[in-house]
This record gives C-alpha cells, sequence and structure tokens, in this order.
C-alpha cells in the first residue's frame, strides 16, 4: 500500500520507447511493461514508473528535478553506462554524503548515480 502523500510513481519522456527498454534493462537490471506502442512502465528501480512518448526531454539546464539513483560500485555502474552509449556530463565528483557522476540518456535526459 502507497504512503500517503508521498512520491510512489514517476513518468518520464522519451522520443525512443524501445531504445530505452533496452539501455535500462541493459546497465539497471529494470524491468518493463507496455501500455500500447507510446507507454511503457518500469520496475525493480526503486520506485515505480513509466516512459512515455515525447519530444521533450527534461535536464537540470532546463530547470528539471535531477532524479538521481544509487549504486555501490560508482565506477562501474559509471563504465555500464558510457558502454551502453550514454553521455557523461559530470565525472564522479564528491558532495557531502558521498560521491556522484551525471549522464544524459540516450534520449538527452540527464540523471544522476551517487554512492557513499
Amino acid at each position: 500500500m502507497a504512503a500517503h502523500h508521498s512520491i510512489n510513481y514517476i513518468e518520464i519522456p522519451v522520443t525512443d520507447i524501445a531504445t530505452t527498454k533496452q539501455f535500462f534493462a541493459q546497465v539497471f537490471g529494470w524491468e518493463f511493461v507496455d501500455y500500447g506502442p507510446e507507454y511503457s512502465s518500469f520496475t525493480n528501480a526503486g520506485i515505480a514508473g513509466g516512459f512515455f512518448v515525447s519530444e521533450q526531454g527534461f535536464d537540470l539546464a532546463k530547470g528539471s528535478p535531477l532524479l538521481v539513483l544509487y549504486s555501490a560500485q560508482l565506477e562501474a555502474s559509471m563504465a555500464k553506462i558510457e558502454g551502453a552509449g550514454a553521455e557523461i556530463t559530470k565525472a564522479i565528483f564528491s558532495f557531502p554524503g558521498g560521491r556522484r557522476f551525471h549522464f544524459k540518456d540516450l534520449n538527452g535526459n540527464e540523471f544522476a548515480v551517487w554512492s557513499e
């Protein structure tokens, strides 16, 4: 059961559902359920959500929220992301509480990955 007033689902705009699913399955192990050709929900991501087809994307320069994923092996995650064709936009850096890097997925959407 969802907790009252908690964030429990997020929808992410993408230009290509198939490529997006392949990337997130390969890099992060996410799983998908399709609801037609323009929407796919994802699980095994820490929060439930879905990808929907859109010409719009998100990044910090546009004032978008930053979606931050956790990794127990930061360098290995960065190598896997690069190997899958994503662009590292900020190399690993320290911040209070840990280290992180930013990347743009194959749609140009900006994410971060952090570790202690």
